[in-house]
């Protein structure tokens, strides 16, 4: 027998075209599955085309026909050449009865590529390792194509080791489909070396090799990851067209990105569907977002549930936002089972939200644990509210840590609010800064209360502008008296425009100070205008302050509806002012009924005027 291999030659123009699907060639059981999902076991039909490689000589112009024709004469005679070139047709076609006795026979004589292919044929007879056998004699000789079967047929089998060495004999002769095997068992086992040879098969054109590499390469060099994903989705790989969508709609490159989610979609891949629907509806297009969102979820993307559950929601179709959200959930979306809690509270379908919302915080939705908490507190369970509370905060929620800094200070446990405050703020949550700046002002640490009361303020929160204003003003340093004949200084001050600020949001208090400074400075219009939009949203002070300034210009009978409004709701100095008032008008009844709602509020300094007043005016009634 001559030399194994001394007489095969290899494919060097491509005619018999590989079957095997590039993602189909790594081990049962890997850690990143290939794009369709199937199990790599090794299938006969995979491995007949990958051997035929090393077996054709003819053009691709040349036919199986004329091959076969061509090659059986000789191949009856004997000719090694010809037996391994016609056994190979036979299989390839399905012929095992009529391929095996040509395979054996230039087997015999000493042609590796004939032995690749017995292997192949005894594989699909049901003989594994008598194929391994010859994939041994086969790879041994110098057959890539035999060394990468023989591989995975190890792995398979669960000889990591084993397949590793042979894998690696294929790769290193240039094998593509062994680089990208070999990589896989080396990321399996986490090696580093895996994107040496992802990189060797990508090179090659291997598109499952260029989606892997892109996914390593993407966490640290994403333009060359752009690179590898953009040659995988050119070959057809749908998740790679998918990544490359995502890339490009995070730099907003968004008509580019929408191309290749159609490209993925349209592959059957769920999740561009669902990505494209998001675009579409960002861009106005409902409808169409809609149509891809169905799509998606009857393929069973739960995100794409969701969104036709919201999208329904929106529009007032609560029954049909229901059975989406319901699939969602089906599908694993726990952000379905948080969205139906929600449908079900709306509709005070209270113990179904309490179901839906367990659900969701069993699986992690913080969120969910979050509300699930409220829930509980609301109906009186603080105690069964905590440990959701301290589950969802744990998970980052920042309104499960404010949440509970709010349950602690129910409990007159200050610091420990105060610890769950700091930590909703140092987040970014607006009153969980402000009730920080609240607690540090009290207990005098002015300046490091100043800076989380700007953080509330700059958030938006009207009451952390007040706060923030009057911890400003007071302090300020008190203002040096004009020098003689200088004028007075118009500009205001930083804590003024706090005020206004928290004035023009509607807090009251702000409004009644932003009126007194214009007061203070003449400005006696503005004045009016801010006292009577803080007594209109039920301001005391406010309507007592607008009674002064109408009282002055003369109008006192407005006056006295105003400082009524506010004597009912409590003022004290308002029910003074009308007992006063109606002394004047000669009133003395009505005076001491006045009178004693003053003595009644205070404070003490108007308790006394008040008391002097009403016996005043009892002295002149008995009179």
């Amino acid at each position: 027998m001559g030399f194994m291999g001394d007489r095969s030659t290899l494919l060097e123009t491509g005619r018999f075209v590989r079957t095997e699907t590039e993602e189909g060639t790594a081990a049962a059981g890997v850690a990143h599955p290939a794009e369709d999902g199937k199990g790599t076991a090794l299938t006969t039909a995979v491995t007949t085309a990958d051997a035929l490689a090393e077996t054709e000589t003819e053009t691709e112009a040349s036919s199986d026909v004329e091959l076969e024709a061509r090659h059986r004469g000789p191949a009856d005679k004997g000719d090694p050449g010809a037996m391994s070139v016609l056994g190979a047709l036979l299989l390839r076609r399905g012929d095992l009865d009529g391929a095996e006795p040509y395979l054996r026979g230039a087997t015999a004589a000493g042609d590796r590529a004939a032995a690749n292919n017995l292997g192949v044929l005894l594989l699909q007879r049901g003989y594994p390792e008598d194929a391994a056998g010859w994939w041994r004699v086969a790879a041994v000789a110098g057959s890539a194509p035999a060394a990468h079967a023989l591989g995975r047929h190890y792995r398979e089998r669960g000889d990591e080791p084993a397949a590793e060495y042979w894998l690696r004999q294929a790769a290193e002769s240039g094998h593509a489909l062994g680089a990208y095997a070999l990589a896989d068992v080396l990321e399996h086992r986490g090696h580093d070396g895996a994107e040496r040879w992802y990189r060797q098969a990508a090179e090659q054109g291997h598109r499952e090799a260029a989606y892997r590499l892109a996914r390593i390469l993407r966490a640290r060099e994403r333009t060359e990851a752009e690179q590898w994903y953009r040659q995988a989705a050119a070959r057809g790989h749908r998740r790679a067209a998918l990544h490359l969508g995502t890339l490009l709609e995070a730099r907003g490159e968004l008509k580019e990105a929408g191309r290749w989610y159609l490209t993925s979609a349209k592959q059957g891949e769920a999740r561009a569907a669902c990505a494209l629907g998001f675009l579409l509806r960002d861009a106005g297009d409902e409808e169409s977002a809609a149509a891809w969102w169905l799509r998606a979820a009857q393929d069973g993307d739960g995100n794409a549930a969701n969104a036709l559950g919201a999208l329904h929601a929106a529009r007032g179709e609560p029954q049909t936002a229901e059975k989406w959200y319901r699939a969602a959930m089906d599908a694993g979306d726990h952000n379905g089972a948080y969205n139906l809690a929600l449908l079900c509270a709306a509709q005070d379908r209270t113990a179904q939200a309490e179901q839906f919302y367990r659900r969701a915080a069993y699986a992690g939705h913080r969120e969910a644990a979050n509300a699930l908490a409220i829930l509980l507190l609301q109906g009186g369970d603080a105690a069964g509210a905590e440990p959701w509370f301290s589950k969802a905060a744990e998970a980052g929620s920042v309104d499960a840590a404010f949440n509970l800094g709010i349950l602690f200070a129910s409990r007159d446990d200050d610091r420990t609010a105060l610890k769950w405050y700091e930590r909703a703020a140092a987040a970014g949550h607006t009153d969980a800064a402000l009730q920080v700046g609240i607690a540090l002002v009290r207990d005098g640490e002015e300046r490091a209360a100043e800076r989380h009361l700007r953080c509330a303020a700059g958030g938006g929160s009207a009451e952390a502008a007040f706060r923030l204003a009057s911890l400003l003003e007071s302090l300020a340093p008190p203002p040096e008296p004009p020098a003689l004949g200088a004028p007075v200084a118009a500009a205001k001050t930083e804590s003024e425009e706090w005020y206004e600020r928290a004035a023009e949001q509607g807090h009251r208090r702000a409004q009644v100070r932003v009126g007194m400074l214009a007061a203070g400075r003449g400005e006696l219009g503005v004045a009016a205008r801010w006292y009577r939009e803080a007594a209109e949203a039920g301001s005391r002070n406010g309507a007592f302050n607008l009674g002064l300034l109408l009282a002055r210009e003369g109008s006192e009978p407005e006056a006295a509806l105003w400082w009524t409004r506010a004597a009912v709701a409590g003022h004290g100095r308002a029910a003074l002012r009308l007992g006063l008032l109606a002394a004047r008008h000669g009133d003395l009844a009505e005076g001491q009924k006045w009178c004693a709602r003053a003595m009644e509020l205070g404070p003490a300094e108007v308790s006394q005027r008040a008391a002097k007043l009403r016996d005043a005016l009892a002295e002149e009634l008995s009179a």
